[in-house]
């Protein structure tokens, strides 16, 4: 069974050591009986699926497409009729390419708060060589 220390814990998840020895204080995630204490993977799974759906988004629209990620508009380069918009979500950095005309009627600017939303036919899945 796959298990991840506190602090990769929180790397995967985007948050502090301190918030998933929060979440394990206040039951939210268990731990193993080792030391120093592990989090089994399936239950952290479980955990970021909780997390992911009560994130949803409230927007009025419905979409086939289920990859929304909230974040922050960092980069806005707009030249010629092409823009790049590079959005921060969380730990995850998305570029999207797309005309000129539409950033500007977004209003995409640093600061800004955008969704990338993903819609794909290929998803490359990887693991490490070495399960710890």
């Amino acid at each position: 069974m796959t298990s991840y220390r506190i602090a990769e814990a929180a790397r995967l998840l985007g948050v502090s050591d301190d918030t998933v020895r929060r979440w394990v204080d206040q039951g939210a995630l268990p731990v193993t009986g080792d030391s120093p204490a592990r989090i089994p993977g399936a239950a952290l799974a479980e955990h970021v699926l909780k997390d992911a759906a009560s994130a949803r988004d409230s927007s009025d629209r419905l979409s086939s497409a289920r990859n929304r990620f909230t974040g922050l508009v960092t980069r806005v380069q707009i030249d010629g009729v092409m823009a790049q918009v590079d959005i921060q979500a969380g730990p995850h950095r998305f570029v999207s390419l797309l005309s000129a005309e539409a950033a500007r009627e977004l209003d995409l600017q640093p600061g800004s708060l955008a969704v990338a939303v993903i819609k794909a036919t290929n998803v490359i899945v990887e693991t490490p060589r070495e399960r710890s």
